[in-house]
């Protein structure tokens, strides 16, 4: 691109970390509270500012999220966070309500066979849900924004293809049934940056700015490919987890989510800002390895380090 084109990538981008949720929910360890607690310190540290802290699920389903409760009051005291749950069913939203978070993500599945796995509900009983959680919110009079998140948006490992129809349709019922805003996933990393395009740029047709996030898994390795390709779209908020820990039940051997260090990296050096600390985040990486023995690691950049030309000089081609 000659230097006087303007970029035709935002100034700047969110990365929200998934890790505490969507990582270690996949793990069959229970991380201690204490070290969530840090965990959420460093990152907030880093300069992370939207961290998705646990789920309001029984314990006796995710023990290694049993103490969700706890971290959101934990991270509620940090200025300027913005603290996420994820919510399966009503009676998780109203203990999300009550605990004070910022935010409700609420997952369903464009895949039949995926959604009634996962949340034992089908895609329209989970919008019907969202309904619910909408009415349960403004009687409470909270100002908690609902997101539903639309999974196995670009194919299943369980039904196969998901027609992009189904993914259009579903995001404009939820608008309907009350989301403030929506996001899309590849739950099992089948996406390739042209379907990503593709369809962001429709899902954009009916969402307009509340289509606000974009979730890829990196099974395949396409993960920055497909961050990059919803970039293109317009989109400027993506969910990542450190070291690229979670991944699917659904998908057997999967590598897990986009890597927040990689996928930061990335921005960073397009000069799209994240307002990250790189080094930082290395070291609460870094820390990941500790607190995560013989745990399937993943990232490109904490093997490979920081070249020594990052971050790239002003006006540099």
């Amino acid at each position: 691109m000659p230097p006087d084109c303007p970029s035709p990538h935002p100034a700047a981008a969110i990365v929200r970390e998934v890790g505490l949720r969507d990582g270690l929910q996949s793990l069959a360890m229970v991380l201690p509270t204490a070290t969530k607690l840090e965990w959420i310190d460093a990152a907030y540290a880093a300069g992370q500012r939207e961290i998705e802290v646990g789920s309001f699920v029984p314990a006796r389903l995710l023990p290694q999220l049993a103490d969700t409760g706890e971290l959101v009051a934990h991270a509620k005291r940090l200025p300027g966070l913005s603290v996420s749950v994820l919510v399966p069913n009503l009676k998780g939203a109203e203990r999300a309500l009550a605990s004070g978070a910022d935010l409700m993500l609420v997952p369903l599945s464009a895949s039949r066979a995926h959604s009634v796995a996962n949340l034992r509900k089908t895609p329209q009983e989970a919008v019907a849900m969202v309904r619910e959680m909408r009415a349960a919110r403004d009687a409470a009079g909270s100002s908690m924004l609902i997101e539903g998140g639309v999974g196995t948006a670009f194919g299943c490992t369980l039904q196969g293809a998901v027609p992009p129809g189904e993914v259009l349709r579903l995001v404009a019922d939820l608008l309907e049934a009350g989301a403030d805003r929506v996001s899309l996933a590849d739950t099992v990393g089948y996406a390739d940056p042209a379907a990503v395009r593709r369809l962001f740029g429709q899902a954009r047709r009916i969402a307009g700015d509340r289509l606000c996030c974009a979730h890829f898994h990196d099974t395949r390795g396409l993960g920055l490919a497909n961050a990059l390709a919803a970039l293109d779209s317009g989109v400027a908020r993506f969910d990542a987890c450190l070291a690229g820990i979670g991944g699917c039940p659904h998908a057997p051997g999967a590598s897990g989510n986009v890597s927040t260090e990689d996928l930061v990296f990335m921005l960073e050096s397009m000069g799209i800002g994240t307002g990250v600390d790189m080094a930082r985040l290395l070291a609460l990486r870094e820390a990941a390895v500790r607190w995560l023995p013989d745990q399937p690691l993943h990232g490109a950049l904490w093997r490979a380090g920081l070249p020594r030309t990052y971050p790239a000089p002003s006006g540099a081609a």
